[in-house]
């Protein structure tokens, strides 16, 4: 019923405004992106100011008020806003404009060239995060062309340093330009629509996320001639060690959102996979299905659970040396709940060797929130319009990796990861976020256009 009220209010909004020229909204979101992707911001070092800059000329052609921020002059952010009248708190929509690093010769096509090819682009960014920086560049135009009225302030950041350095990006603005960026409801990356064999067959939004943390592990021992092997040997003692993390698996627990998942994901699963999804909350089974992810659904595994993965291991300088110490980091990912002094005691006792020493790393790491909620209209916003435009239902999400919603979970925003449609078999072919041939399907980038922009009417519209 709350989903056919807001359907209801929504089409009243959308009667008073001017409807969206969507075969010209799609060749200038097309312009745009093909634009964004081919500005290099690889972090590092980033020079996220040239994205900001071009963003910049856009909101300023429409009349759209927004201002750059800096710590860092080649690092700049950008807030844009449209007035509403205050009736209810802001809406924030987020892309970040900086991107992970490439190797040009392992691309078909030059990784900046946001080459159209059989329907996709190709390019650095394509999915990561130049897509939804687009969407949400393109519903500012929209809204500002629409005359909509609105209750709420409509917020754009666009962010430098999500990838690897936050110091520039939202930890600057959350600490030192909070009043700026202040929302009840944040949009952000994260979630996105499943495409299997060229069909849609589901929604996701993120609705939490874990949290990353660096932990070393350094062993001790003598340092000694290669040639009379010791017991103390430092890198014996770290590779015994390693194994032994490695194969712990810590304790696995629910939270509202991957409850939610599951219980939604086995409507939608084949009965094998249906009773596997249900039989988690059944105590006697959960061991063999936890099992059972950790060889075959290793992001399932890791919804349920701290994770773990050992992932650098350095140690000695000569052949013929045994040396004194030896190091592993661990890429350790929390529960968003999770007490890391607790956790890295754990890991100790697990290891139960005085030779090795179990120490937190200071990492980029985001502070811990709870999940964003279920049961507010934000959430049945996004579900109604992933119904409206992808004929799917929605299931919330916790991603694995992280993001930088996390700093405003932190200060009692509302967030929601949302995405375009991707085919679900793109990662194992190498076309993936983060892969070697980055690349998006023109008309999802156009559907995801849409969703955003209606998900935000829908939000913010005066009803």
């Amino acid at each position: 019923m709350r989903n056919i009220l807001l359907g209801a209010c929504f089409a009243l909004a959308a009667a008073a405004q001017t409807a969206p020229d969507w075969p010209k909204i799609e060749a200038e979101t097309l312009r745009h992106y093909q634009a964004l992707i081919r500005l290099d911001t690889t972090n590092p070092p980033g020079n996220e100011t040239r994205a900001v800059d071009y963003v910049k000329r856009v909101l300023d052609a429409e009349g759209i008020p927004n201002t750059v921020l800096a710590l860092e002059p080649d690092r700049a952010n950008l807030v844009a806003r449209l007035k509403g009248s205050g009736a209810k708190r802001p809406i924030l929509i987020m892309g970040h404009t900086d991107t992970v690093r490439v190797d040009p010769a392992k691309w078909i096509f030059p990784p900046f060239s946001a080459t159209r090819d059989a329907g996709y682009v190709y390019g650095r960014g394509a999915v990561d995060d130049k897509d939804n920086l687009t969407a949400c560049l393109m519903a500012m135009v929209m809204l500002k062309r629409s005359g909509v009225k609105l209750d709420r302030d409509v917020i754009f950041v666009a962010e430098a340093g999500e990838e690897a350095s936050t110091r520039v990006g939202i930890a600057f603005l959350v600490e030192k330009h909070w009043d700026k960026i202040d929302a009840e409801i944040c949009l952000a990356e994260g979630g996105g629509v499943t495409r299997r064999d060229g069909k849609v067959r589901f929604a996701t939004v993120q609705t939490a996320e874990k949290i990353p943390y660096g932990v070393k592990l350094v062993s001790h021992g003598p340092a000694g001639h290669g040639s009379r092997p010791l017991k103390t040997n430092a890198v014996v003692h770290l590779a015994r060690a390693v194994e032994k993390v490695a194969a712990w698996d810590p304790p696995s627990r629910f939270n509202d959102t991957t409850r939610t998942y599951f219980e939604k994901l086995a409507m939608l699963s084949s009965p094998e996979d249906a009773a596997r999804y249900n039989g988690l909350s059944d105590p006697a089974r959960r061991a063999a299905i936890e099992q059972y992810f950790a060889e075959k659904e290793p992001g399932h595994y890791s919804m349920l659970r701290t994770s773990i993965s050992p992932t650098i291991i350095k140690g000695g300088y000569q052949i013929n040396v045994i040396p004194s110490d030896a190091e592993a980091t661990l890429d350790v990912r929390g529960l968003p709940d999770e007490d890391m002094d607790a956790f890295v005691k754990q890991i100790q006792k697990v290891i139960g060797d005085p030779a090795v020493d179990v120490l937190r790393e200071d990492r980029n790491a985001r502070p811990k929130a709870p999940p964003s909620r279920l049961d507010n209209d934000a959430f049945h916003a996004l579900e109604a319009a992933a119904k409206d435009i992808y004929g799917v239902v929605t299931l919330p999400t916790m991603s694995t990796g992280a993001t930088d919603m996390a700093y405003l979970r932190a200060k009692g925003v509302q967030c929601y990861g949302v995405g375009p449609a991707i085919d679900i078999e793109d990662g194992p072919k190498g076309f993936g976020g983060h892969s070697d041939q980055e690349r998006l399907l023109e008309t999802e980038l156009h559907r995801f256009v849409r969703f955003q922009y209606e998900t935000v009417v829908r939000l913010a519209a005066r009803r």
